[in-house]
């Protein structure tokens, strides 16, 4: 036993290793959750699994974890990790684009489910600060696991893939305030409102330090860095970048999870994003398997196993008034009650992320052992329930179809005669716009988009809009893709605005697309992807206020016509351009080297 307790750290490893390579692989043939078989896997090895019968039976020190220092480190690095991917998600134009859903939906989910659970945690005795913690933790679902599986069903296009995404974002973004909250709570006593003050201006401070730092030095790292084709150093960059924003976190007070989040958004808004995307991808499977498996050796099962009724009746309570909680919001901010009710039933069990609240509110003394573990194991049994929610979701859904008679406006089929000339896809102020003019110029379009109350509407106005989803392949058929001569995409979600791209362009590769396109970075994707041409609508707003502005001065309006469109057409060459170097250093990328602005000497 000496000799193994020299190793025991590289031991922990290697079972941890074994699971991913053994345990791991085995349940996903299964069709559950990778998240969920680390978690039943150190459940098992754990020190309070078989790992308590290590010092009765020396074999089993061999294949179980126990709490070492090593393990606790990389434990910590999960979490960072964790939280970066989950930074390098949220750029600042991907919440503009969601920022209904994100700031009204999500944000109002967060609030009133923590308030609710908040609120029934201190009912049954707890003190008002370890309420919050525990109302704002159980709040919060599991984005690792929801998104994982809907991305598997390929329904996170789908109106419910939008809604339950936008929702995870708000809790995602929610778990910076909620971790100051315990940090501070855990150091200043018992007062929520100056807990709350005293995190805010202190996260400030920090944390704006971080961003202000990383602003003037990301930029100009990635490019030298990008410069050398070197996959390793690109690598060591991403990893510089990442653990030093959590040390710096971490050494002003905060947490090390918090300073990995602020590094993921600064780079999200790089050109190198979707670089470091490609570059930690292969991997990023793995870190988060860290994390997973490290908050489980926290989690005692035989602490709570003499109220299993108890435990049951709770996760099934959790469930229940989060998923009542996200329903009427759902239905308040006009999602229709199909949707509304599946993406309920996904958010109602309990997050990832309650392990990290829960765990760092023990350690300040916040919540108590006796109330933390019955709390991590209703999580738990609610996150492993997700996939029969979904079901569930799903089966009440199609139920509720079934009684609701659908509009008879969206049961109109578009018409097949091949007359068509234009297809404009979305129909809201900017499809609307863009019909009128198609009409003042008498040429023949059919506009499609997936609201059926905007279908409804646009009907009994007389509008050629049809409801349906443009990306599979039986609507675009019927929508006489093969016919018409241009599409038109004027959808306000970037993401969406991909997907459609790409299956019309795998349907035609002659036809002409034009799309909407959120800023000059987006566009630049749209090209990469096929575009005949991508209007960035913070550039065409520019463009506009300039022509304004120059007609009040006094300018002649042709010279003024013509030195915007001399404007647009150098704007549009730039971008082609870039998106011609993005592809070559994907492409790159893929052959082991790195984006460069080595383009010159490739030539």
């Amino acid at each position: 036993m000496a000799g193994l307790s020299d190793f025991s750290g590289y031991k922990d490893m290697l079972v941890f290793l074994a699971t991913a390579g053994v345990v791991v692989p085995s349940v996903h043939r299964l069709n559950v959750s990778p998240v969920l078989g680390f978690l039943a896997a150190v459940a098992v090895l754990g020190p309070f699994g078989l790992g308590r019968l290590a010092d009765s039976w020396e074999p089993l020190a061999y294949v179980t974890l126990h709490q070492s220092d090593q393990i606790a480190g990389l434990a910590e690095f999960g979490v960072v990790f964790l939280m970066f991917v989950v930074g390098l998600e949220l750029s600042l134009s991907r919440l503009l684009t969601m920022r209904r859903l994100v700031f009204g939906l999500g944000l109002a989910q967060v609030a009133v489910s923590a308030l609710s659970i908040g609120g029934i945690a201190a009912e049954f005795g707890l003190k008002p600060s370890a309420a919050l913690v525990v109302g704002t933790c159980l709040a919060l679902s599991s984005t690792a696991i929801i998104v994982d599986m809907l991305a598997g069903q390929k329904r996170l296009p789908t109106t419910t893939g939008r809604v339950t995404f936008a929702i995870l974002i708000a809790q995602d973004l929610a778990v910076v305030p909620i971790l100051f909250i315990v940090e501070t709570l855990g150091h200043g006593g018992d007062s929520v409102t100056s807990g709350l003050l005293m995190a805010l201006a202190k996260g400030a401070v920090a944390i704006g330090g971080i961003v202000l730092v990383g602003r003037l030095l990301l930029k100009p790292l990635f490019r030298i860095v990008a410069d050398t084709e070197s996959a390793e150093l690109f690598m060591a960059a991403i990893l510089l970048v990442s653990v030093g924003a959590a040390v710096a976190a971490a050494s002003a007070g905060l947490s090390m999870a918090l300073g990995g989040f602020v590094a993921g958004s600064l780079l999200a808004e790089t050109a190198y994003r979707r670089a470091i995307e490609a570059t930690i991808g292969p991997f990023k499977g793995l870190l988060l398997g860290v994390f997973f498996f490290s908050v489980g050796m926290g989690f005692d099962a035989l602490s709570v196993a003499g109220a299993p009724l108890l435990i049951l009746g709770a996760s099934i309570g959790l469930v229940l008034i989060k998923a009542a909680i996200a329903l009427l919001l759902a239905r308040l901010f006009g999602i229709a009650w199909p949707a509304a009710i599946k993406s309920a039933l996904l958010i109602g069990p309990g997050g990832e992320f309650a392990f990290i609240v829960i765990g760092l509110a023990g350690n300040a003394g916040l919540v108590p052992t006796e109330v933390a573990a019955p709390i991590l194991a209703i999580v738990a049994l609610s996150m492993a329930a997700i996939p029969g929610f979904d079901y569930l979701g799903r089966k009440l859904s199609s139920r509720v179809e079934k009684i609701v008679p659908p509009d008879p406006a969206t049961l109109i089929v578009p018409p097949s005669d091949g007359t068509v000339k234009a297809l404009v896809v979305g129909y809201g102020r900017v499809g609307e716009l863009v019909g009128r003019m198609l009409e003042r110029h008498e040429l023949s379009y059919i506009a499609v988009d997936r609201s059926a109350a905007t279908v409804s509407l646009a009907r009994r106005k007389g509008k050629p809009v049809y409801f349906g989803d443009i990306t599979t392949v039986p609507f675009m058929k019927t929508c006489g893709i093969d016919t018409v001569a241009a599409v038109i995409v004027t959808v306000d979600a970037p993401l969406i605005v991909e997907q459609i791209v790409k299956a019309v362009r795998a349907m035609r590769t002659d036809i002409v697309i034009v799309a909407r396109a959120r800023d000059s970075s987006h566009a630049r994707h749209l090209y990469e992807i096929g575009v005949t041409d991508a209007v960035p609508e913070t550039i065409e707003a520019s463009l506009q206020l300039s022509e304004a502005a120059l007609v009040g001065l006094g300018v002649p309006m042709g010279p003024v016509i013509a030195s915007v469109h001399d404007e647009r057409d150098e704007y549009r060459r730039a971008l082609i351009n870039a998106a011609g170097e993005s592809q070559f250093a994907s492409e790159t990328s893929r052959k082991g080297g790195l984006p460069t602005s080595s383009r010159k000497r490739q030539a």
